[in-house]
């Protein structure tokens, strides 16, 4: 008789050669955690791919009496609750270096943006008074000149110090709950030192319990008005309300966020239509190679199912 393959259900989307060697190893199943099918699927199920918007809790759980791993493509774990998985022997593997790169990218790129006045011209050229009105009146910093604060010194936030350091020749600082020997120029500092000192604040810290609101009035109460906040992590750990408050106020001088709560943020979202603020669709991470990389959590997952073990474990 032959053997029956595990079925795996990807239920967010895969890059197409990720995906196409999973078919190669296992039975799978692309299917929407909204399809009516689903649980049918899911109860039979011995592994599932899922990316940010899956919640795999004791709900999904309970119906999901053969499965054997979770696998999140994907640095945070939020959106799986890890302890209820292993209470069923429920192995989660993820890929926790996937878009360190990508992530760190679009930090400077946020910042050159706020800090550097672009002034663009695309349809016609400005006329030559206002040409030269412009150039002789606006005025940026360099990234040189600034204090980088960093939220967080994971892997994103390492690579952010690395390149605004070594790249840029910023002063960096930062506060994690972990002792940090990072290999690049940086001072540890706590909080409230960091929040008074960040020319630019950027925010790499995970969802866990605690965090929510952890950058709130308070906290931003401490920052100069000339600083800038950039949040690519979650966007539950930030106060939008307050961050709109303090900029409506000029007690800031501008934000960009590429992250929200809830996600996508309603029409009413505070932030929205400030010249100061530049908010975009959770893209930090969504470079090919990145993509590719989250992709290839199916590698674990069938290490899993086969046996062995996964190389990227959930801590």
């Amino acid at each position: 008789m032959k053997d029956t393959k595990p079925l795996v259900l990807v239920t967010e989307g895969s890059d197409p050669i990720p995906l196409k060697w999973l078919y190669e190893q296992v039975d799978v199943r692309e299917i929407r955690t909204t399809d009516p099918d689903f649980d049918t699927a899911l109860h039979k199920a011995n592994g599932l791919s899922v990316r940010t918007y899956t919640k795999v809790n004791e709900t999904l759980l309970a119906k999901a009496p053969n499965l054997k791993v979770v696998g999140r493509g994907g640095v945070g774990l939020e959106n799986i609750d890890v302890a209820a998985c292993r209470r069923r022997g429920v192995e989660v593997v993820y890929t926790p270096d996937a878009n360190t790169w990508a992530v760190g990218d679009f930090v400077i790129g946020f910042m050159l943006q706020l800090l550097r006045p672009w002034c663009f011209f695309r349809q016609s050229a400005y006329a030559p008074d206002e040409f030269k009105r412009i150039r002789n009146s606006v005025r940026g910093v360099q990234l040189n000149e600034l204090t980088l604060g960093i939220l967080g010194m994971g892997r994103v936030g390492h690579r952010l110090g690395s390149i605004a350091a070594n790249g840029f020749g910023m002063n960096v600082i930062y506060n994690d709950l972990l002792s940090k020997n990072p290999p690049f120029p940086a001072t540890a500092v706590d909080q409230s030192t960091l929040f008074r000192q960040a020319d630019v604040l950027s925010i790499h810290v995970d969802m866990r319990p605690g965090n929510e609101n952890l950058v709130s009035a308070d906290q931003l109460a401490l920052m100069k008005p000339s600083a800038i906040l950039i949040n690519t992590s979650r966007g539950e750990v930030l106060d939008a309300a307050a961050l709109a408050n303090a900029i409506r106020a000029k007690r800031l001088a501008g934000a960009a966020l590429d992250v929200f709560a809830p996600e996508p943020p309603p029409a009413d979202f505070p932030l929205i239509g400030m010249d100061n603020v530049l908010l975009t669709p959770h893209l930090a991470s969504r470079t090919g190679t990145a993509q590719l990389n989250m992709s290839w959590v199916v590698r674990d997952i069938v290490n899993v199912l086969q046996g062995r073990k996964p190389q990227y474990p959930a801590p």
